[in-house]
């Protein structure tokens, strides 16, 4: 074989990767919008809105015959979507590796979840239970779908290209929830203008992010390619037990364990700031629900440049090391809400863009790492238990704020408890050996990691 061929085989196969990584950072272009839209900014006040419509004189609800206060029925909705996550992602994983088919897998999760968010439409009135149906089903569904989603990166990008192909992903999402946000606003804010109601308005830009998700998936669907491998053809039905020896072959990779249990650790931190922040700002700093959005807004917009600032840091000095300097960062930026001003928007504005500069590229950034440490040909089952140490144990963060504030009455008291999260997140990761934890799975270990 000619070196001509040679050559020109290799363009080739670039150009297909190059389209298949284009088409790639369109799923989170396509779902991102449905959690800065409804999960972020709409969905828990409307729900929670109508729930107490419905509630009886002494403000319950009934769903299923048990009393429940109106005002917890979103985050009952969450959590219990939380635990349908947890038991459908194991089989989804587990079908995609056996079958190699993850994209029509891809294709059911994604628009059965832009589905239940477009009927979000139909929310109205006392409808809480529908309400609670359609978020369970559209958070279950985007979390089935990012386990896919995520589990291409690895063969759509060679060890050099992770970082950057990651942190580019994670650019595109929040660039389109800014976009939608932005049009959300607008309609929601001047919805007489547009002869409509504000609770219609908010219909609206609910259902909105649904069609976006479904109407952007067609993309990534038409340019991902599946890599078939053989398989038996019931994988759905051997989800649990594949997960069980997923957990069983991650045991013989120790070091890997060791890097997702420091993920775990510092991005329930992560999240739970994200989650909590607009109660920070709304209760202890008495901040008005037009601040708040704005505030969303421009953590939306900044994380845009912070994901691709952060994979430029990672090219010269190491994905790890890129990530610890985020987790100092993340704690000086709680440190610095903790001495915030009450009613000054400017402060909180200064915090949001903090948190914006380093949440996209810490999140980014983890990702591409972890798929260095995944044997080759497990990618859906490894990040299946990846989605799942996130959601699952979701639930730390929150608590610990909550009974901080319960025993001091201080929302800035609970703030900056979750700084332990960042500090021992940051210990943990310290001590793991990237550089060997890639030998170890398999894999080629890049220049620089």
């Amino acid at each position: 074989m000619s070196t001509d061929t040679v050559r020109a085989g290799a363009a080739e196969e670039a150009a297909e990767r190059r389209r298949e990584q284009r088409g790639w950072y369109f799923y989170d272009w396509a779902c991102s919008v449905y959690s800065t839209s409804v999960l972020t900014v709409f969905l828990g006040p409307y729900l929670t809105a109508v729930a107490k419509h419905a509630a009886d004189a002494d403000g319950f609800v009934h769903p299923l015959g048990i009393p429940v206060r109106a005002g917890s029925f979103f985050a009952y909705a969450v959590s219990a979507s939380v635990i349908v996550s947890i038991v459908v992602m194991p089989m989804a994983g587990a079908a995609a590796d056996r079958t190699g088919r993850k994209k029509p897998l891809l294709a059911a999760a994604a628009y059965l979840g832009a589905a239940a968010t477009t009927g979000m439409f139909f929310l109205d009135g006392d409808r809480y239970l529908l309400g609670g149906a359609l978020l369970i089903v559209a958070n279950a569904s985007l979390a089935v779908s990012m386990v896919l989603y995520n589990s291409y990166l690895p063969q759509i990008a060679p060890p050099e290209e992770r970082d950057a192909v990651s942190s580019r992903g994670w650019a595109f999402g929040y660039a389109a929830g800014s976009v939608v946000l932005v049009a959300n606003l607008v309609l929601f804010t001047a919805h007489d203008s547009f002869g409509v109601s504000e609770s219609t308005a908010v219909r609206i830009c609910l259902a909105s992010a649904g069609v976006w998700w479904g109407a952007f998936t067609l993309i990534p669907l038409k340019r991902l390619r599946d890599r078939h491998t053989p398989s038996g053809g019931q994988a759905s039905a051997h989800g649990w037990r594949q997960l069980a020896a997923t957990v069983r072959d991650m045991r013989r990779q120790p070091l890997t364990l060791s890097f997702l249990l420091a993920y775990l650790i510092y991005n329930d931190g992560i999240q739970t700031v994200i989650s909590q922040a607009s109660v920070y700002g709304s209760e202890e700093l008495g901040l008005s629900q037009s601040t708040l959005i704005t505030a969303v807004l421009l953590v939306q917009v900044l994380a845009v440049g912070g994901a691709l600032g952060m994979g430029r840091l990672a090219r010269t000095y190491g994905a790890k090391r890129t990530i610890l300097g985020s987790l100092i960062a993340w704690t000086l930026t709680l440190a610095a809400g903790y001495f915030l001003p009450a009613g000054a928007p400017v402060w909180f504005f200064v915090l949001a863009s903090g948190i914006g500069l380093v949440l996209g590229g810490s999140q980014a950034l983890s990702r591409s790492l972890f798929s260095h440490l995944v044997p080759s040909g497990k990618e859906a089952e490894y990040f299946s238990a990846y989605e799942m140490s996130d959601r699952g144990m979701s639930w730390l963060g929150p608590l610990l704020f909550g009974l901080t504030y319960q025993l001091t009455g201080s929302y800035r008291d609970a703030i900056i408890s979750l700084v332990v999260f960042f500090v021992i997140g940051f210990v943990l990761l310290a001590r793991v050996p990237v550089r060997r934890a890639v030998r170890d799975a398999g894999n080629p270990v890049p220049e620089r990691i």
